[in-house]
């Protein structure tokens, strides 16, 4: 091998796979391999040796096996931005958009009626047809809601109407059977027609220290109810006592008795900023919205811009 001069060997290594001697004998192939090893080739003895390797196959092409990844887990975001409810008591609806700016599609069947808070509608198919009706009263007006609330009925085949509450937050379904819930003046969305929405008064003393409304929504009877929130939603199951601060009360069942009063003494009442809370007693359910309008208005009131005298 040493006599072949840089010619010859460019010619014998450019050809690729080259059989450098055949026939011969196992002390002779091994010093090849070690002569051409030392000069950095690869050198492979066919067949091999007793007690050496196979020799490797630069002509087969490698397989290299790819593996799938496993699909990737969905953002939070993305498995709380819709619900989809089969709902087998009331009518099918999703709420997208969820926990920030939730949007309600229900769809009616033919020749059903779904009724829907004043100005809430943004979408429907040409089946939907609206009547306008005074639902509550002066209750309702006194309460800062609409004195007016919108029906909307599938005719000539079934509808379908996408809802859009006023305040940017959350929103949940509730299928009401001969139960009883009360609403935020501000909460309702909309209901189905065998649920019956009425304004309640919810006595002086409470309406005025809760610094909410003189107001509740009672909502009773069986059917589809849906209503919102200002900021996410939590519901919480109350056993005994349980104190929620008034601006963050949405909604609560029948079974719960409450109270308003202070948190701590007068200082507390005047420099902590807390104010008065809502005292629950009972069994039941609360549903408490993460935001309070009373609050961030007071949070924003010192970004407003103001004018500067120039005086």
């Amino acid at each position: 091998m040493a006599n072949i001069d840089e010619q010859k060997a460019e010619a014998i290594f450019d050809r690729g796979n080259v059989t450098i001697k055949k026939g011969v004998d196992e002390q002779t192939a091994a010093k090849f391999q070690k002569a051409l090893e030392q000069i950095g080739a690869i050198a492979v003895i066919d067949p091999p040796l007793p007690g050496s390797e196979a020799p490797l196959s630069f002509d087969e092409p490698v397989t290299v096996e790819e593996t799938t990844p496993p699909p990737a887990a969905p953002a939070l975001h993305q498995a709380a931005a819709a619900l989809e409810q089969t709902n087998p008591k009331g009518y099918p609806f999703t709420i997208e958009g969820r926990p920030d700016y939730a949007f309600l599609t229900v769809k009616v069947p033919a020749n059903e009626t779904l009724k829907v808070e004043a100005s809430s509608m943004a979408t429907m198919d040409t089946h939907m047809k609206m009547k306008t009706k005074l639902r509550g009263g002066f209750g309702r007006f006194l309460s800062g809601e609409s004195i007016f609330i919108n029906e909307f009925t599938a005719e000539g085949g079934p509808g379908e109407i996408g809802i859009a509450p006023g305040s940017p937050g959350d929103m949940t379904h509730l299928y009401l059977d001969n139960n009883i819930v009360y609403l935020q003046n501000s909460a309702f969305v909309a209901s189905t027609m065998g649920v019956e929405i009425e304004s309640k008064w919810q006595g002086l003393t409470k309406g005025f220290f809760s610094g909410e409304s003189l107001f509740l929504i009672r909502a009773s009877g069986s059917g589809d109810l849906w209503f919102n929130t200002y900021g996410a939603l939590i519901e919480i199951d109350v056993e005994e006592d349980y104190v929620v601060d008034t601006g963050n009360i949405v909604a609560f069942t029948d079974g719960l008795d409450y109270t308003i009063t202070k948190v701590g003494g007068y200082k507390s009442l005047f420099f902590s900023g807390e104010g008065f809370v809502c005292r629950f007693k009972g069994q039941g359910k609360v549903w408490i919205q993460t935001r309070g309008v009373a609050a961030f208005a007071w949070w924003a009131h010192w970004f407003r811009p103001v004018e500067k005298s120039n005086g």
